[in-house]
């Protein structure tokens, strides 16, 4: 029996981001969904390194991958429009729930209880943390877009950089891993290639 699940997801790519906003350059799910997944290994690693917890990175880094995979279904659905009001917000969830069972169903059977952990995880209190950071990733990569798009001489995104970082900053008082990230790794996003390359003056250790 053919299963669709893969193949669907496959679909990723397809998927443009902020489609409400006019960008230098398109951003697909897919392309997110990767930055994501990367930057909440790296939030967990510095949250078991430095912070003395036990956090699954490489969970962190599949949900990252994943946690936008409902939009394969519902489309991107941009955040003033998601969170307008509160009763947007619950129709959107529950939207967004039914396209999650929807992509399960496209699994084999003895699978299903696998992804359903990445697509809703568990209340345990580690799993609680884990998905904060995730959710935290997921800013930290929008707020790049941002900044990219500025730098870019793009004022387009300038109100959403603003939002975005606004968020940030709330995250970075809860969240020691948010506040080394985004002190030790955000500025070099907006350096280029030849200045990547240079070795730093001080180096960062997640040992």
């Amino acid at each position: 029996m053919e299963n669709g699940f893969y193949a669907i997801v496959y679909r990723m790519r397809y998927i443009n981001r902020w489609a409400l906003m006019r960008g230098t350059n398109e951003e697909n799910l897919a392309e997110h969904s990767l930055d994501v997944a990367m930057i909440a290994h790296a939030l967990c690693l510095i949250g078991n390194k430095r912070y003395g917890r036990h956090l699954d990175a490489d969970l962190a880094a599949v949900i990252g991958l994943y946690h936008d995979a409902a939009e394969i279904i519902t489309g991107d659905m941009p955040t003033p429009v998601k969170y307008g009001s509160r009763r947007m917000h619950d129709a959107y969830e529950e939207i967004e729930g039914e396209a999650v069972e929807q992509l399960l169903s496209l699994l084999p059977g003895d699978l299903k209880d696998d992804y359903r952990q990445i697509f809703e995880g568990d209340n345990a209190e580690d799993g609680r943390y884990l998905r904060r950071l995730v959710k935290a990733a997921d800013k930290i990569s929008a707020y790049i877009k941002c900044e990219e798009e500025e730098n870019s001489g793009n004022s387009e995104f300038r109100t959403a950089k603003e939002s975005t970082r606004k968020s940030l900053d709330a995250m970075v008082k809860e969240l020691p891993e948010v506040r080394d990230f985004v002190r030790d790794c955000l500025p070099a996003y907006g350096r280029t290639l030849d200045e990547l390359r240079q070795p730093g003056t001080e180096e960062t250790s997640l040992s």
